[in-house]
């Protein structure tokens, strides 16, 4: 049993918050994501930026840029992972791209310390990322544009280091390409509250309870993002069935309101970390509303 597992077998439900990773720069983007862990988060997805998210609406796409602008890496990333002090599951959010070409450049530039000679023989694939981010603390991984088709050589890399893969189901998931994803996801289902971008919503989608209600017949845990913003709204997700809700871009917003206002660090973190205690009551709140579920074997 994974690390992941183990939380979704012992929480009620799960809150699971989502943060750029050097947003607006690694010295804040630290104390901001252990504020969540100290507010109540069980997973914690942090994000690699990748200069085309197609999955992410403007809010995140501006944390993108915020990060990339600071000079984030791949490396850098692992080097923050390396350095946080929470004790939670932490899961790897970013584009295939990266996972794929990272053992070839990192070959590179190591053959290019060495001798000068930018050749590499080094075979593109995901293993090498998946390795370095296990030894520097990653649980688990969520690859929004990695079809379930072409998953086989991630998924072999993340049974091989001990690592999830998270799949996303959209309310247009369905037959067959839903049951793929549910047999090759570990962790949790990452259910998409509607279609579209990530965004903050003040609602809940009529199409989020008609996900919920189509995967209940599956046997993993199951995890509403897209659109929550509040306490209320990640009891009303908890309450029509999902385990847990992830939420990320109502805490960006925070990020980007007090990089643009001028706050201190110390400011944003405490803003953040009431947000996470909020959206996780809230969740728990929606737990005691829940129909009750059968146990897992």
């Amino acid at each position: 049993m994974s690390r992941i597992d183990e939380v979704f077998e012992d929480t009620e439900a799960a809150f699971v918050p989502y943060l750029a990773v050097g947003d607006p720069d690694v010295e804040s983007s630290v104390a901001y994501i252990e504020a969540l862990a100290r507010g109540g988060a069980d997973v914690i997805e942090l994000g690699l930026p990748f200069s085309e998210p197609i999955a992410e609406g403007p809010t995140i796409q501006h944390a993108v840029v915020r990060s990339l602008d600071a000079g984030m890496t791949p490396e850098k990333f692992f080097e923050v992972v390396e350095r946080l002090d929470v004790d939670v599951p932490l899961v790897c959010m970013t584009y295939y791209n990266l996972v794929y070409q990272y053992g070839r450049r990192e070959a590179q530039r190591a053959s290019e310390r060495a001798s000068g000679d930018a050749a590499s023989s080094e075979e593109p694939g995901p293993e090498p990322f998946v390795r370095r981010a296990a030894e520097a603390g990653i649980d688990g991984f969520v690859i929004p544009d990695l079809p379930v088709e072409e998953s086989g050589p991630l998924r072999a890399a993340c049974d091989e280091h001990g690592c999830d893969l998270v799949f996303i189901a959209a309310p247009t998931t369905r037959g067959d390409r839903l049951t793929a994803a549910v047999e090759e996801t570990s962790g949790y289902l990452y259910v998409q509250a509607r279609l579209g971008v990530t965004s903050a919503r003040d609602d809940v989608s009529d199409q989020t309870t008609e996900s919920l209600d189509r995967l209940a017949e599956y046997d993993i845990p199951k995890a509403v993002g897209f659109g929550i913003s509040s306490g209320e709204i990640a009891r009303e997700v908890v309450a029509a069935g999902a385990d847990g809700v992830i939420v990320g871009s109502a805490l960006v917003d925070i990020v980007a309101e007090g990089h643009e206002s001028g706050e201190s660090t110390t400011e944003v973190a405490e803003r953040l970390e009431a947000k996470a205690r909020e959206l996780k009551e809230g969740a728990l709140a929606g737990a005691t509303q829940r129909a009750p579920r059968p146990e897992r074997p």
